[in-house]
């Protein structure tokens, strides 16, 4: 799915948001970029595109990927001035927005009503107004990655005016549809609410790592307790921090079997 940019100004702009070019996504999605392009051609990878040129959005890449269980390079947690932004881990989100069972709901509207209300958000946060964006995302584009699985989230988080990342984690009472692309419906929530885009795609990352991990992802599939949640937490980010940037940890691999066309 590309848009054609043609304004010089909004050109300027696409330019500076979105630097990733396809050789970019290709190394980061571990494909060559003859595979890329099949996916431009099919229209569903999500990109801009400049002329005869394409650009892309870490972010849209990133949930593009996500949802369809593909997974990423951890050169993804690379940002430009990485060491002058002081973002807390996966863990602290985690601690901050709580981890819930029982959640109830029967639609996706009533399950994320359920979700913001008990989100611990600052006073001045308006949680009608956040439920309204959470389910314009979801309109855009659903964010079941799949395996009974959803990370609702909002694509501008600077608008919350919150102080600092929070992820909450929510078992639903009753199965209910997101549009997965696996069909299954979902049962489980992480909502995500960032402060700054930074904060927001280096956590998004992080959730997206976490759950490629087999253990982790059956913790959570069998609904575990928070303890057990909470060090699954700690040890998949010790991992990326053993790691280093730039390096995948042999037990966050991916097993997607993508071709890789010559």
């Amino acid at each position: 799915m590309s848009t054609v940019v043609q304004d010089s100004e909004t050109i300027v702009l696409v330019v500076r948001k979105m630097q990733l070019t396809v050789k970019d996504v290709a190394k980061l999605l571990n494909v060559n970029e003859k595979t890329i392009y099949r996916w431009l051609k099919q229209g569903g990878l999500p990109a801009y595109q400049l002329g005869n040129q394409y650009r892309f959005n870490k972010a849209e890449l990133l949930e593009w990927a996500t949802s369809r269980q593909i997974g990423v390079s951890a050169d993804l947690f690379d940002e430009p001035n990485n060491a002058q932004i002081n973002i807390n881990g996966l863990f602290q989100a985690l601690t901050s927005g709580g981890i819930y069972y029982r959640i109830e709901g029967d639609n996706k509207e009533s399950a994320l009503k359920s979700v913001v209300g008990l989100m611990r958000l600052p006073q001045e946060v308006d949680r009608d107004f956040l439920l309204q964006v959470l389910l314009a995302r979801e309109a855009i584009a659903s964010t079941a990655v799949g395996d009974g699985i959803a990370i609702p989230h909002v694509r501008n988080p600077i608008v919350l005016h919150v102080t600092e990342p929070i992820v909450s984690l929510c078992f639903l009472e009753k199965p209910i549809d997101f549009g997965s692309l696996d069909g299954k419906p979902v049962t489980c929530l992480f909502t995500l609410i960032s402060p700054t885009v930074k904060a927001h795609l280096y956590l998004l990352s992080r959730l997206a790592f976490s759950l490629r991990d087999e253990d982790f992802r059956k913790v959570i599939e069998k609904q575990g307790t928070r303890d057990e949640i909470y060090a699954g937490i700690k040890r998949v980010e010790a991992g990326i921090k053993s790691a280093g940037v730039g390096e995948t940890p042999p037990q966050m691999q991916t097993a997607v079997e993508t071709r890789k066309e010559s």
